[in-house]
């Protein structure tokens, strides 16, 4: 069973108290930031995997084609077929895997910029007198 280590550091502060310092809420705040990074992760592993699995499958897809190419080598036009084909495959699915990684860039960092939004706003919550 874990511990919670901000529950600890909270406990761990408690002991030295400062006036007009409330150390609940930095710590709280802290909480909310290794939160932040953790989902910023959580979300760039999962696109990770899903970039995996495309080009997995992009490999079988051209192990495929690279089977039907053997298989027309006698027509001369059919083979300019398939090399085309192949060519155009191959150049959609690198915008393909090009915007997937932009989306899982840009959503790792819009969990980012929400924390140090709201991290933001607590600081100036935080340096306004009581």
């Amino acid at each position: 069973m874990a511990t919670d280590p901000f529950g600890d550091m909270k406990n761990m502060l408690a002991q030295f108290k400062m006036p007009g310092v409330d150390m609940a809420a930095i710590l709280e705040s802290q909480r909310k930031d290794v939160e932040a990074l953790v989902e910023a992760n959580k979300s760039a592993y999962e696109a990770m995997q899903a970039i995996a699995r495309k080009q997995t499958e992009m490999m079988a897809e051209s192990m495929q084609v690279m089977q039907d190419a053997a298989k027309a080598a006698a027509d001369p036009a059919k083979q300019t077929e398939v090399v085309r084909s192949a060519f155009g495959k191959t150049i959609a699915d690198m915008k393909e895997l090009a915007e997937m990684a932009r989306r899982s860039q840009s959503d790792a960092m819009a969990h980012i910029t929400q924390r140090a939004a709201e991290h933001m706003a607590e600081i100036r919550k935080l340096m306004l007198p009581k």
